[in-house]
């Protein structure tokens, strides 16, 4: 099921035309899969360039230098000190189930510990680790055990990194001990969850307890990784590091594949041919993940992250002050990974999720491809690509007001 009736035809950079010939200005950018934009120069001519060599050995039978190069630059860039190592697979559900796979196999322990309003994807473990019941859990039949949720303390959900703290200590006394959990997976930024950045406060004191307990902290940068949020991933927003970081979406510029980057001597843990799959790692893929490289290099793409950021947030902040506007509060996000929530009235907190769902629907009748997201339905974001115009983006936020008045646009 799509979240609009729109069928594409064609799209670049941060445009897409429909089967109609209708023109949209992509606010969306492929659930933040195409920083880079929708069909990049550089990254097509990777691509060509690949598939006129071969597009597929599954590289657990025959190596190819795309892949290793990939990895090469990726330990280089994520940060994490000493020796890193990197795998490759084919979503963002794959990612974060890997790199539990390998928190189990380096301590030997079956608990995960996640947070509420966390999304880490749609496959059993995925789900089970997410912390929003609808719509990934709900009729899906019985989560996995050995998953316990601590509360996230997002913006206005009367959660502190105290209660936060507090709460993972309940799980340890109550249901698990510590020295049965293999990981804490958190998002440095909730995506689904509403585009709410994780406290240093908390990510130091996770960094603590894991350190005291031997337990892996893995950040999942699947959707806040590769220049969302203004540093090329998120966790450059902290003082402390991760074990193990997931990436998948603008990793290739839209097309599939994810990672696990590591501390090598976890990342080694498994056993030979333990990790992995056919089409993991693809060529293409990953000539095209090079290519994307190149283009954040070429083009300053996390610096323009943060002007993009800044001028979003600017005119966000604007409507927020107008009467003639639906009511909306916490205008928020790092770098360019930007959302607001629409409200009942003025002032308060309380979510408006048809409102929310009447804005977006409203969007994409005028030219603007939008999304929603948050545990209350009624949070709006923003992952236009890095690479869009100023002129285009100034459009876009144009078309985003008419969506927002009081009054139905004509």
């Amino acid at each position: 099921m799509s979240v609009t009736p729109l069928v594409a035809a064609r799209a670049l950079n941060s445009e897409v035309w429909d089967v109609e010939g209708r023109r949209y200005i992509d606010f969306a950018g492929g659930i933040a899969a195409l920083n880079t934009g929708h069909r990049h120069p550089h990254v097509i001519e990777a691509v060509k360039a690949q598939l006129d060599r071969f597009t597929h050995t599954c590289f657990q039978v025959l190596a190819y230098e795309p892949y290793v190069e990939l990895a090469s630059r990726l330990n280089r860039l994520v940060p994490i000190s000493g020796a890193v190592k990197s795998m490759f697979l084919t979503t963002g559900a794959e990612a974060t189930e890997n790199a539990i796979k390998i928190a189990r196999a380096a301590t030997g322990r079956p608990g995960v510990i996640a947070f509420t309003g966390a999304f880490h994807g749609r496959t059993i473990m995925a789900s089970a680790m997410t912390g929003k019941v609808v719509p990934y859990k709900k009729d899906l039949g019985p989560s996995l055990p050995d998953v316990w949720h601590v509360p996230f303390p997002a913006a206005g959900s009367d959660v502190t990194v105290e209660d936060s703290i507090r709460y993972l200590r309940y799980v340890f006394s109550a249901d698990c001990d510590p020295s049965r959990v293999a990981a804490i997976i958190i998002e440095p930024v909730q995506g689904e969850g509403g585009f709410h950045q994780a406290p240093p406060e908390l990510m130091r004191g996770l960094r603590q307890i894991c350190d005291l307990h031997g337990i892996v902290l893995v950040a999942d940068e699947v959707q806040s990784g590769y220049g969302r949020t203004g540093k090329m991933f998120a966790m450059e927003h902290y003082d402390v590091e991760a074990d193990l970081i997931c990436v998948a979406k603008s990793l290739a510029g839209g097309f599939p594949l994810s990672g696990v980057v590591g501390r090598a001597a976890i990342m080694d843990a498994a056993e030979p041919g333990g990790l992995g799959g056919t089409y993991a790692g693809n060529p293409v893929s990953c000539a095209a993940a090079l290519a994307v490289l190149d283009v954040f290099e070429r083009e300053n793409l996390v610096q323009r992250a943060n002007v993009i950021g800044d001028r979003l947030k600017a005119r966000l902040g604007r409507f927020s002050e107008r009467n003639d506007l639906v009511p909306i509060s916490e205008v928020r996000g790092p770098g360019a990974m930007v959302a607001f929530d629409i409200v009942r009235h003025r002032g308060s907190r309380e979510p408006d999720a048809a409102m929310t769902k009447l804005v977006t629907q409203r969007a994409y009748q005028s030219g603007l491809i939008l999304l929603s997201c948050g545990t209350s339905f009624n949070t709006i974001r923003i992952l236009v690509p890095l690479t869009a115009g100023d002129a285009l983006i100034d459009e876009g936020l144009d078309l985003l007001e008419t969506c927002l008045a009081v009054e139905s646009p004509r």
